[in-house]
């Protein structure tokens, strides 16, 4: 299977559509969340699990531990709690994404002499993707938060009842109660978290095509592998970086509205007392397990859309 050099004109120039990288790059997400959103809920329990008190075990000793234990109290079906929302926001995110990317690339003029971006022009059209796409994924990520935390709660036992049922009744009380504010909770720390994690994603990604793309077919076809390999490292080397930040993020969210009155930096001066600068990492092996396969997926996608929208258009 070849998927072809999406932004490359028949002169070697880069010729920058936002409007397809906008389609593109929903379709992409979409891939993106069929592969990763089962190691995603794994994470979001594994950050948001309360710490246990003295002589009491955690709920989860790690990440295998927490697979065995949700699939075996809830199901395998489990994995996908909050999927829903996900599905609804992924297209508007991840095409915001690569939308927010290619404005990024088209605001500016390449700098390299064969007339492609250098890597830190990669860098900036990158971070205005972590800009563009917080419209959508703020609230998307919200919800699916509080989803995947009130799954955790219910197994330990510290609610007796589900209090949503499902995305959309979620998103509903959200609004009901607070307004859109609600709904944008923690739109701060997703745009600090946003900013070099996106960057580091495209750069990642165009600066490993360039490398990998050989002589022979720099203005044909890239291989799907290279795709994959591509995308799948993309998506480690920005998880690396947007880790912390994503703690701090999914602790925000998935508390109740009235915690943590002044945001993201409450969350950060309290997880740093109780638990140290090692609990900003708490999740990493879940959403590095989940990193490679997923953003492979969403690149392939992403490139094989733009490939029928180029023959189409």
């Amino acid at each position: 299977m070849k998927t072809k050099s999406t932004e490359q004109s028949e002169s070697g120039k880069k010729k920058i559509d936002p409007i397809k990288n906008f389609f593109a790059g929903g379709a992409g997400g979409a891939c993106l969340v069929i592969i990763g959103h089962p190691p995603d809920t794994i994470k979001v329990r594994l950050q948001t699990m309360p710490r246990p008190k003295k002589g009491e075990k955690p709920i989860y000793t790690g990440v295998f531990d927490c697979v065995k234990k949700s699939v075996k109290n809830e199901g395998f079906l489990s994995l996908y709690r909050g999927v829903g929302s996900m599905f609804v926001g992924v297209t508007p995110t991840s095409a915001l994404s690569f939308f927010g990317n290619s404005i990024g690339k088209k605001i500016q003029t390449p700098s390299r002499d064969d007339e492609d971006y250098s890597l830190p022009q990669l860098f900036f059209a990158g971070s205005v993707a972590g800009i563009t796409n917080t419209i959508a994924l703020t609230p998307v990520e919200r919800v699916k938060c509080l989803l995947q935390a009130q799954e955790a709660a219910k197994l330990n036992k510290n609610v007796s009842s589900t209090e949503y049922n499902g995305s959309f009744d979620c998103a509903r009380r959200l609004y009901k109660k607070g307004g859109i504010q609600n709904l944008y909770r923690g739109a701060g720390i997703t745009i600090i978290r946003g900013i070099p994690q996106w960057g580091v994603y495209f750069c990642t990604y165009d600066g490993l095509m360039r490398v990998l793309r050989s002589e022979k077919n720099s203005k044909e076809n890239i291989s799907a592998w290279r795709t994959i390999l591509a995308g799948g490292t993309a998506g480690l080397f920005s998880w690396l970086i947007g880790m912390p930040a994503d703690v701090v993020k999914s602790r925000l969210q998935s508390a109740p509205s009235d915690k943590y009155p002044n945001g993201a930096r409450d969350v950060f001066r309290e997880l740093i007392k109780k638990e140290g600068f090692g609990a900003l990492y708490k999740g990493t092996a879940a959403i590095l397990i989940r990193a490679f396969p997923a953003n492979a997926a969403c690149f392939l996608g992403y490139e094989v859309a733009m490939k029928g929208l180029n023959y189409l258009y």
